[in-house]
């Protein structure tokens, strides 16, 4: 009589170990079969459309070349945005189309499509070729509508007599005139003495 009760009862824990496992190998069942069903996370590509190696762009109005952009490769992006990852550089001219008048260069350059604006940055160096007066800063912005450059970042101006400094610029885009927002420093110059560091294309 004992010994059929503790089969009995041995029977019975093994028929509920044998339920449990069940019930978990169902739930276990169930939850693959609502993972499978959940659908694939849509991966979104916000990378390049096109890359453009030694590209040149020139900007001319009434047949006169005003601008011209070259850069070691240009990226395009789906909403229009340019990005110059490897550097720019931008030569302005003068009225007549073939005189340079001002170079803009950078490490790094992005055109912002619907602000139709240029961002240069790292090293920028700013070269008026006829005032013999240049410009060091590690970002600028050019608007070309506007034809202007501005930065709110630290400035080093060089010109032949003088060198100042500041926080801050806005100049028109030949860099024939500028003002520095604020002004921290002026030094002069001995004339025929370059400065050390001087602002060179």
């Amino acid at each position: 009589m004992n010994k059929s009760a503790v089969k009995a009862t041995e029977c019975t824990a093994n028929q509920t170990q044998w339920g449990a496992l069940l019930l978990g190998a169902a739930l276990a069942l169930v939850g693959c079969q609502e993972k499978a069903a959940e659908p694939a996370k849509k991966v979104v590509y916000t990378g390049p459309t096109l890359e453009t190696s030694n590209v040149t762009t020139l900007f001319s109005d009434s047949a006169r070349l005003q601008v011209r952009l070259t850069a070691p490769l240009e990226q395009t992006f789906e909403n229009g945005d340019l990005v110059y990852p490897k550097g720019v550089n931008i030569v302005f001219y003068a009225k007549d189309g073939t005189t340079v008048v001002n170079n803009l260069r950078g490490n790094y350059g992005k055109y912002t499509r619907t602000e139709n604006v240029y961002v240069v940055r790292g090293d920028v160096r700013v070269r008026n070729e006829q005032k013999q007066q240049g410009m060091r800063s590690e970002e600028l912005y050019y608007d070309r509508p506007r034809a202007r450059i501005y930065t709110q970042k630290f400035v080093r101006v060089e010109t032949p007599t003088e060198i100042l400094t500041g926080q801050g610029l806005e100049a028109n885009e030949d860099f024939s005139r500028y003002k520095i927002l604020k002004p921290e420093g002026v030094f002069t110059l001995d004339q025929g003495t370059a400065p050390a560091g001087t602002v060179t294309p």
